[in-house]
């Protein structure tokens, strides 16, 4: 099945659903209306602030199984719309997840976080040629990681990537907007593929930000990261640190998770992937199976 990510970024547009299809429809004489199907449309992204939607669109796209993204003033995601039936066994998933003892999250934690370091570690030697110390890090994990060791692999990881006097911040006007975007459309994809396994996003493994609504989406994506930060460091390159994020930059960073991934000796969509992890975890809480599947990237 086709996974579409439309963004809305700078067409003036009213959204509406016919005949199972998301209609895009221009002003008058500012170009033609576009068609797409609602089961192809995985992720909105709506950042034109003169968009007008329905409600009967976002019924739609949430019973089809599609993610709306809204963004502010500065094209930042602010909000997020995730389905809210996705699953016939959603009910007693969720129950299960809910009861999952600490040391199984703690399990699963390690491994997130081993994934996590060690494609920092592939990306790293990519570009720079040595993975500074990252790939030994990636052994120290522990159970929870009670050391932290992710922040320790953080500190060292984005002073390679981006310079000694580059700091993840999301409120910073350089390379932190494009990273901001690209984990944002991740995280969406991640959510929906939660939903979709008849998963609570809310009921993480590690994340406990009361605040924080998709709190599993969030755990699940660590290791996929650095899909998004390869991109930027390639638009960086191209453009220099403070690139805007414009249709451009967009296009590069959905275009990095529309490519192709290895699970299993499979070559996968991240939808796919996604899918596979979340059904894995499925099959942990249900105790029929100890580890997630988790890709190679």
């Amino acid at each position: 099945m086709t996974e579409r990510i439309i963004d809305l970024a700078e067409q003036l547009a009213r959204l509406c659903v016919r005949n199972q299809c998301l209609v895009i429809e221009p002003p008058a004489d500012e170009g033609e209306r576009i068609t797409v199907p609602l089961a192809e449309l995985a992720v909105l992204v709506i950042s034109q602030p003169h968009v007008t939607i329905t409600q009967a669109t976002l019924a739609g796209l949430a019973q089809a199984g599609g993610i709306v993204i809204v963004c502010d003033e500065r094209h930042m995601p602010v909000a997020m719309l995730l389905p809210l039936e996705a699953h016939f066994a959603q009910a007693e998933r969720f129950e299960r997840q809910a009861q999952v003892p600490l040391p199984t999250r703690k399990r699963l934690w390690q491994s997130l976080v081993r994934a996590k370091i060690r494609a920092q570690a592939r990306l790293v030697t990519d570009l720079r040629g040595d993975d500074g110390g990252l790939g030994e890090l990636a052994a120290r994990v522990r159970s929870g990681d009670p050391a932290n060791v992710e922040a320790e692999a953080s500190r060292r990881y984005w002073p390679l990537l981006f310079g000694p006097r580059f700091r993840r911040d999301r409120d910073q006007p350089d390379q932190n907007r494009l990273l901001n975007y690209g984990y944002a459309v991740l995280r969406a994809i991640i959510a929906r593929a939660v939903c979709a396994g008849g998963l609570h996003p809310s009921l993480g493994l590690h994340h406990h930000n009361r605040y924080d609504a998709f709190r599993l989406a969030d755990d699940l994506m660590e290791p996929f990261r650095p899909i998004v930060d390869r991109a930027v460091v390639r638009c960086c390159e191209e453009r220099g640190p403070a690139a805007p994020l414009d249709k451009q930059a967009k296009a590069a960073l959905v275009g990095a998770l529309m490519g192709r991934f290895t699970i299993a000796g499979e070559s996968r969509t991240l939808f796919d992937v996604a899918a596979r992890i979340a059904a894995s975890l499925v099959a942990v809480y249900a105790g029929r199976r100890k580890t997630l599947a988790l890709p190679e990237l």
